[in-house]
């Protein structure tokens, strides 16, 4: 189903500050503190006088991907024990530096000034965009991506892709005197991507194949070979496999899409807000002033501006920013 394409805030606003949090807090010196810094937190780990929580390890776990923000880490698992050597690890460098004077440098000094703005206007993004995500808004949301999914339609292809025109057409020849296409795909195709798959591309809905593609296929029933075409990456020869509807996702299989989407939309607001209520100079040649802010969410391309409801992604970590199920590879260009 359709979706809003994923778009990674440019600062990678959540997971560089988990990352600059830690780093804040390596080299701020002094002890640190046996209160729980959350309720229900446990010391895990003391360098010298410092403590380290369980929060601090799942932080730095969130920072590097490795879990989700709302997933749990369990203390005894390898997982945490790898992340908090690598913390312990961090703050026997940020004490050595300090015992060097390094922190007294005027580089450190601007580094570390840096990210405090950067976690300061991190959690101004928690405070106010989060906080205006309701479960209402997302529900509205799921069912205008419902509405708009009820005409879409996916479609199943395997592809071969060719270096020259002249290999296409041997290609569509092979095939015409009754080879199997995965066969040939394994074969012949360029495409390094998907040939050991029988050049098989999966389900995508043509908004987010190629042009090319999308061209070639509109209105091409299930069963036909179609090419060969000329594409960014070579001659395509591409056999439709099935068309079907889309299979909407459950309100809950698109909540985490549908929540990056609203947060792309809150952060693109609120800097546009801050921005024309402050005064700005850009001191380099041209207009560049008129740009977007650069930490806002990249423009999604005009298809995605009406969000439809999108296919959960595999287990990849959440990006900031909702989405549409990620097509399968584009074709490689031909070397």
């Amino acid at each position: 189903m359709h979706a809003i394409q994923p778009r990674i805030l440019a600062r990678a606003l959540f997971p560089a500050l988990l990352a600059a949090v830690l780093m804040a807090a390596a080299c701020s010196g002094g002890g640190g503190s046996d209160r729980p810094p959350e309720p229900g937190d446990r010391a895990v780990a003391r360098v010298q006088d410092e403590t380290i929580w369980a929060s601090d390890v799942k932080r730095e776990a969130v920072a590097q991907g490795l879990v989700g923000e709302g997933e749990p880490l369990d203390v005894t698992s390898d997982l945490f024990r790898r992340v908090l050597d690598e913390v312990i690890d961090q703050k026997l460098l940020a004490r050595e530096a300090e015992r060097r004077g390094l922190d007294n440098s005027a580089i450190a000094q601007r580094r570390l000034a840096a990210t405090r703005e950067r976690i300061l206007g991190d959690m101004l993004v928690e405070t106010v965009v989060n906080g205006e995500i309701t479960d209402r808004k997302v529900a509205e949301l799921y069912q205008e991506q419902l509405r708009l999914a009820e005409t879409s339609e996916e479609i199943r292809t395997r592809l071969i892709l060719s270096r020259t025109r002249e290999e296409a057409e041997a290609v569509v020849g092979i095939l015409a005197q009754g080879a199997a296409f995965e066969a040939v795909a394994a074969q012949s195709s360029i495409d390094d991507a998907t040939r050991y798959s029988g050049g098989d591309l999966g389900y995508r809905t043509l908004d987010v194949m190629p042009e090319a593609y999308a061209n070639a296929l509109r209105d091409k029933p299930a069963g036909s070979t179609v090419g060969p075409f000329q594409t960014e990456g070579g001659w395509a020869v591409l056999r439709v496999e099935d068309r079907r509807k889309e299979t909407p996702p459950t309100l809950e299989q698109a909540r985490p899409q549908i929540v990056r989407y609203l947060t792309y939309e809150g952060v693109r607001a609120l800097l546009e807000q801050l921005r024309g209520k402050a005064e700005v100079e850009v001191l380099l040649n041209g207009d560049s002033a008129s740009q977007e802010p650069a930490s806002a969410p990249a423009r999604p391309p005009a298809a995605a501006q009406a969000p439809a409801a999108a296919t959960p992604p595999a287990a990849t970590p959440p990006a900031a920013g909702p989405a549409r199920a990620a097509p399968a590879p584009a074709p490689a260009k031909a070397s």
